[in-house]
């Protein structure tokens, strides 16, 4: 099994047992900041068990209906998992407002306070390994899921200090104003997740910095005159990139052949976590100028 799927089968397991947890005392304790974030792993464990069917099935081969495989289905993972941490935090906000509107008193707080340690603690420990994993492997749904669960981690240890407090000042109101803030923490995370997918399901290209390894690659090479129609994209855990290499007109096709797969190897080694597909075409002149003109037509 891939790291990235056993990362998957861990984070589901995790967020059961905080489903767990949460919910038996956000239920009995009336807390709307410990029921929030019962919803929320109950979010994670859909979530987690979506990415792991996503990872397993984008590491199919490419056939007969999907020639270029199915990558792209791990950014469409990345932006329902940012879809739903931002649905769910619009029910935390809406559940903190009528809460604030109508006051509740709650109860069982050394329980609701335990249940939160042990929470942040385990969740603390996840977030370590998915990032350990997300570094390893790139992998935008690891990714996604390690900046998920890090929100998880920081509303976790806001959701504790709130229970402290008020079992010290017996405020409640702290409750319901903190489900405000863990509410909007919540969208202000998910808007990243869901840019960096979408972006990659239209097919953007690579970050400038990527891209001008390429070139240097390409610029390195002293068979290739020049180059154009440099284009490249991302999906999921691949990379594809495609450009004109110009070669003297006396080059041999067996020799140019030799330099593209050189090359192809060479870009194909700047990406060491992704697999990396090159297209080179091989080009007797630079021809930009007359496709230009013809693509006006």
């Amino acid at each position: 099994m891939r790291l990235e799927k056993k990362a998957t089968v861990v984070s589901t397991s995790v967020a059961g047992l905080l489903v767990l947890m949460k919910m038996t005392v956000g239920i009995l304790s009336g807390s709307i900041a410990v029921l929030a974030s019962a919803i929320d792993s109950m979010l994670d464990l859909l979530v987690s068990l979506f990415n792991y069917f996503a990872l397993h099935t984008a590491e199919k081969d490419p056939d007969e209906q999907f020639h270029f495989g199915r990558s792209k289905i791990e950014p469409l993972a990345a932006v329902i998992e940012g879809v739903v941490v931002a649905f769910s935090a619009l029910f935390i906000l809406y559940q903190a407002l009528i809460k604030i509107a109508h006051p509740r008193e709650m109860a069982h707080m050394t329980e609701s306070i335990v249940v939160m340690i042990a929470s942040f603690i385990v969740t603390a420990f996840l977030v370590y390994f998915l990032n350990y994993v997300a570094k390893k492997t790139q992998n935008m749904v690891i990714k996604a899921d390690a900046l998920h669960y890090k929100t998880d981690l920081f509303s976790n240890g806001a959701v504790l200090m709130a229970l402290v407090l008020i079992s010290y000042t017996a405020e409640e109101l702290i409750d319901p104003i903190l489900g405000v803030g863990i509410a909007f923490y919540m969208i202000y995370s998910a808007i990243p997740i869901i840019k960096e997918g979408v972006l990659m399901l239209l097919d953007a290209a690579l970050e400038p910095e990527d891209i001008q390894k390429i070139e240097n690659v390409l610029k390195a090479e002293n068979a290739i005159t020049t180059y154009h129609y440099l284009q490249t994209r991302e999906s999921g855990s691949h990379i594809f990139v495609s450009v004109h290499a110009v070669f003297n007109v006396s080059i041999s096709l067996y020799d140019a052949h030799l330099v593209s797969d050189k090359v192809e190897d060479e870009i194909r080694d700047l990406f060491p976590n992704k697999k990396t597909h090159t297209i080179m075409h091989m080009d007797p002149y630079d021809d930009s100028d007359i496709n230009e003109e013809e693509d006006r037509y």
